[in-house]
């Protein structure tokens, strides 16, 4: 038994009360049966889309997408997606279907559906409808295509994504028919907007299963960021590293945060690497210059992927900044501070702790214990409140003015000089301090 949400419980009376059947189905029931909390509970039903204006009249409803069989009712300001049973016509564009034909079983709706995970219905007084075998699916882990795998990619290419989405967000099998029409089929992908595979794309990787999709389905990788296959089987040929570049990428996926920023820098942090790469006369592999120009590649990929923009400027500066040296000394974690802001060192720590771990040369718990002592000295630095940016300072430009400096060069000049004391902590954030400083600096530029 499913405990519904108070709205889809009134959408399912509704419709059942005025003689017609209605069901959760997809999502939802998948998530329940997983002991999930369902984001959204969409419901399917035997009535007609105007059929249901006329039922749900009293009601808020968004006509979402009436010649598709769908209207929204929003109840207690939620929104509950009903759509009438159908079946779709052909594909021509392998993305949505040229037309929609309202049918009067569930059980043909559920047929149209992408995996059997997601083609499960229920109903508390009916019970769950399970026509494909849904509910072992899920028992075993298993990603299936309902029916034919090449039909049901051929329709809709952006499923061999939610394939690959599902697959890693449960750390599920995909079933090897269904696996064999994927990479049969990766170039379909080229059809599908950019935005919608970047959407299943950030899922993917921050999902359980993310290093293992990226090593069976690099072919698809590779398809959707032609960027990415350089990568894959260039030795680098260096005592640092234990693997080629593509298996450190996807081992440094699987040890970062599971966040979309810090997985797609981690995916991206070494993409310039087989580009500037040279051996020296003792045969040892060097990348430099591979951050500068993996930031440009990387924003490159980004564009392409139509990233919104606070996402591609954080992840091209963490892929610029992947390789810097860190000390956990409090003057360096100042200077940090006052380049980067507290985020941006924090993450910058979580990039450094998961491009060492997948080096494969240290011990992991060295390698942890070092991430510790810098993240602590961080965070003792950021709890004494220091002054690491010019708004921080006790003076200002109009300060300096107002005590006979010119406006120019030289005060801008002076204000770097009197912050650099501060990151170094040779003068107090004091007011008379550092004007006394600065006058005194002045005689000698």
């Amino acid at each position: 038994m499913m405990k519904l949400p108070a709205g889809a419980a009134f959408v399912l009376n509704r419709l059942n009360q005025k003689g017609y059947q209605a069901y959760v189905v997809g999502g939802c029931v998948r998530d329940a049966l997983l002991g999930r909390a369902p984001k959204d509970w969409d419901v399917c039903t035997s009535a007609l889309p105007e059929e249901m204006q006329r039922i749900f009249a009293d009601c808020h409803v968004i006509e979402t997408g009436l010649k598709h069989g769908t209207l929204t009712v929003m109840y207690e300001h939620e929104p509950y997606e009903a759509t009438t049973f159908r079946v779709d016509g052909a594909y021509t564009d392998h993305r949505h279907p040229d037309e929609v034909i309202f049918v009067a079983d569930v059980k043909e709706d559920l047929a149209r559906r992408d995996f059997t995970i997601n083609a499960m219905a229920w109903n508390p007084d009916t019970g769950l409808v399970d026509a494909f075998g849904g509910r072992e699916d899920l028992a075993k882990g298993i990603i299936r295509c309902v029916g034919d795998p090449e039909k049901r990619f051929g329709e809709d290419a952006l499923r061999i994504m939610r394939a690959l989405r599902f697959a890693s967000v449960y750390g599920f099998d995909i079933e090897p028919e269904t696996a064999a029409a994927i990479h049969r089929l990766k170039e379909t992908l080229g059809g599908v907007a950019a935005e919608r595979i970047r959407v299943e794309l950030a899922k993917l990787l921050c999902g359980q299963g993310a290093g293992l999709i990226l090593r069976e389905y690099k072919d698809v990788m590779f398809t959707i960021i032609p960027q990415l296959k350089p990568m894959d089987g260039f030795d680098q040929h260096t005592p640092y590293h234990a693997f080629d570049v593509w298996e450190h990428t996807v081992q440094s996926v699987e040890h970062a945060p599971s966040n979309e920023v810090l997985r797609l820098t981690m995916l991206l942090h070494d993409v310039a690497k087989p580009h500037v790469f040279t051996l020296d006369e003792d045969g040892i592999g060097h990348a430099w210059g591979h951050q500068p120009l993996g930031a440009k590649i990387a924003r490159q990929v980004l564009l392409g992927l139509k990233t919104d923009n606070a996402t591609m400027e954080r992840v091209t500066l963490l892929v610029e900044h992947h390789d810097d040296e860190f000390l956990p000394e409090r003057r360096a974690m100042m200077r940090l501070l006052g380049a980067f802001g507290e985020e941006v060192a924090r993450q910058l720590m979580d990039v450094n702790h998961a491009d060492e771990s997948a080096k494969g040369r240290k011990p992991q718990r060295e390698i942890d214990e070092a991430t510790k002592r810098l993240r602590t000295a961080l965070e003792d630095v950021i709890a004494s409140k220091p002054c690491v940016t010019l708004k921080d300072m006790a003076v200002n430009g109009r300060d300096l003015m107002a005590s006979g400096f010119p406006a120019g060069k030289q005060l801008g000049e002076t204000l770097n000089w009197l912050l650099d004391q501060l990151l170094d902590e040779t003068l107090p954030n004091d007011r008379e301090t550092l004007l006394r400083a600065a006058s005194e600096h002045r005689k000698h530029i």
